[in-house]
């Protein structure tokens, strides 16, 4: 199909079949991730997470943090999944707390890639000079060091709580893996044809010639990075280090170990947001399925 188009072309020779044969590849990557039966049940799984998110104050039949009706109620008609022991709806808490998940997992997950696309991509162009040094030894001690400790004593000695510090941790806590696979990649291409004519042609090209060859990784580790971050929000929550002022599913966990909600029999309380954020965290994962394909073909179903 490629060569066709090409012969109907200019006819400039080889330069031309690569830009065509690199379109058509540019081209088709939506295909090739819907080509995969697991992908494609991520991506519907994640849309409907989305859908929730965004109608959640049409679906939900009462605000995420109203906590003014019987406590521990059973599951009713008024109340799909009961109530807590401090008088909040199970359902609309589920509803509302998917916000939360999805937000975080989004920015901290932007947060991460850019500035590992940043360092890693600018390390390895500079493999063996003083930045490189730099930058490599930076990464080396962001690996070593406890991400979790770390994330905890940021926010534990924070004076503020809420959405945005817990996506400004995850986000510099969380990028030095991703970037050691960019600056690894960088390395293998800087020396290619392609990017020996873009130094010719001006610095500026010379990334802007790269980044289409690493549209894979940088998908696998943006998919990767909000993985963690929803995993991270969640932990967090748990750990009570969540806002107190909204509702995530982290926080609904935190509140029914705090209550005893299993020794009480209220398995609801935590089955739900714990079924939940497994299926978000599964959707995505099914997802990265899909953007393995991207790179490599022998991955790809008939």
């Amino acid at each position: 199909m490629t060569a066709g188009v090409v012969q109907t072309g200019s006819g400039e020779g080889p330069a031309d079949a690569s830009a065509v044969e690199g379109e058509y590849t540019r081209m088709r990557w939506p295909q090739l991730i819907w080509s995969s039966t697991k992908a494609r049940a991520g991506i519907i799984l994640l849309l409907l997470f989305v859908l929730v998110a965004l109608l959640a104050p049409v679906i939900a039949p009462y605000e995420g943090t109203r906590s003014d009706f019987g406590a521990l109620l059973p599951p009713s008609g008024d109340h799909l999944l009961g109530t807590t022991s401090q008088g909040g709806d199970i359902f609309s808490q589920l509803i509302y707390g998917s916000r939360i998940s999805l937000t975080v997992g989004l920015f901290g997950g932007l947060v991460s890639t850019a500035i590992a696309l940043i360092i890693g991509m600018w390390s390895g162009y500079k493999e063996g000079t003083v930045t490189d040094d730099i930058l490599s030894f930076i990464t080396n001690v962001a690996i070593v060091v406890p991400v979790l400790p770390l994330m905890i004593v940021l926010i534990a000695y924070s004076e503020v709580r809420g959405v945005p510090l817990m996506v400004f941790v995850i986000g510099i806590t969380s990028w030095a893996g991703h970037a050691r696979a960019k600056r690894s990649q960088i390395i293998t291409l800087r020396n290619r044809d392609f990017v020996t004519a873009a130094k010719f042609a001006g610095e500026g090209r010379i990334f802007r010639e790269i980044m289409p060859s690493m549209t894979s990784l940088v998908a696998a580790g943006f998919v990767g990075a909000a993985t963690g971050a929803i995993g991270a929000e969640a932990g967090l929550s748990f750990l009570g280090l969540g806002d107190p002022n909204t509702v995530s599913w982290g926080t609904m966990l935190y509140q029914a170990d705090a209550q005893g909600a299993v020794a009480q029999g209220l398995w609801l309380w935590v089955l739900a947001p714990g079924l939940v954020l497994a299926l978000l965290i599964t959707s995505l994962t099914f997802i990265n399925f899909g953007v393995d394909l991207l790179s490599n073909p022998h991955l790809r179903e008939d």
